[in-house]
């Protein structure tokens, strides 16, 4: 009897033991199998990110990581297969991010979601629905540092070479240079200052020679006026000049016949000059003409009219 009494009571213990472990097993996971899988991908590293890491939605636990593999297709992904409570309706808009637990280093994911979409992203154990991963403030101060270092990195390489030896040299003779021309600039003004002072006078007297320019503007219009009006200095001098061509017609008549006379008394004084006493006995009957009485022809010679 004592045997069978030890032997039930190590049975006992060993079935209270299994139950122990079976209960905390489920609780160490979650209760995993009666939540929703989801599958995040990252192309970010997820550093301090281990399985079994807290998942949390707004800050609020509401699952687990179940395991953290690289893609078979595509290596440099990341896929994270999470369990959250099933209670929970994350939308299409939802993404992931990961959090840090003070200075551990511990890392968790955090989910948020935009509330633009309000449709619920459906998903299933064997083909869980995909989450994306996008990178935390930190990953992202640490990328902008990585840049902001290298922009740096390549300032100080173009610094180094802006004040080379060389470059130092040519910027010597630059400043020299500015300065010597500044020198002249300064000459230059100086000279300038009395034109400069002087402008002033220049200005009035500009001003008044305008005003003079209206005035004399104002009477030239009136002088015009004054001409073009009817009767007026341009119509007088109008009617002088028709008459002035009228006397010139008359002017042109009488020279004619002063022309006229002089041929007759020049043709009178060639007669005078032939035959001097027609002034006396008037003008010689001219010689007969043939069939005439006393006509003598031009072609018959003294000799043959002796014969």
């Amino acid at each position: 009897m004592e045997n069978r009494a030890h032997a039930l009571t190590a049975g006992l213990f060993v079935i209270l033991l299994s139950a122990a472990i079976a209960v905390a097993t489920m609780w160490f996971s979650g209760g995993t199998a009666t939540r929703d899988k989801y599958l995040l991908v990252s192309e970010f590293p997820v550093n301090g990110l281990n399985p079994q890491a807290v998942v949390r939605y707004r800050g609020v636990s509401i699952g687990k990581v179940e395991s953290i593999r690289l893609d078979p297709k595509t290596p440099h992904l990341i896929l994270i297969r999470i369990a959250v409570d099933p209670d929970l309706e994350l939308t299409k808009n939802v993404y992931a991010q990961l959090g840090y637990q003070g200075l551990t280093g511990l890392a968790f994911v955090q989910l948020n979601d935009d509330g633009k979409q309000a449709e619920r992203l459906q998903t299933d154990s064997d083909n869980p629905a995909q989450i994306p991963f996008r990178p935390s403030a930190l990953d992202s101060i640490a990328e902008s540092g990585q840049l902001l270092l290298s922009n740096a990195n390549g300032l100080m390489e173009r610094l180094n070479l802006l004040l080379s030896d060389q470059n130092q040299t040519r910027f010597s003779h630059i400043l020299e240079n500015t300065e010597g021309l500044t020198g002249r600039l300064r000459g230059a003004v100086s000279q300038l200052e009395p034109g400069l002072k002087s402008l002033p006078g220049l200005a009035a007297d500009a001003s008044s020679v305008l005003k003079h320019t209206d005035q004399l503007i104002i009477d030239l219009n009136q002088i015009t006026a004054k001409i073009n009006r009817q009767g007026g200095p341009v119509d007088s001098l109008s009617h002088t000049a028709g008459e002035l061509t009228d006397t010139m017609h008359k002017l042109r008549e009488a020279t004619e016949g002063i022309a006229r006379n002089s041929r007759s008394v020049d043709r009178v004084l060639l007669q005078l000059e032939e035959q001097p006493r027609s002034l006396l006995f008037g003008r010689s009957p001219p010689p007969p003409g043939p069939g005439e009485d006393g006509f003598v022809s031009p072609q018959a010679s003294p000799q043959g009219i002796s014969k």
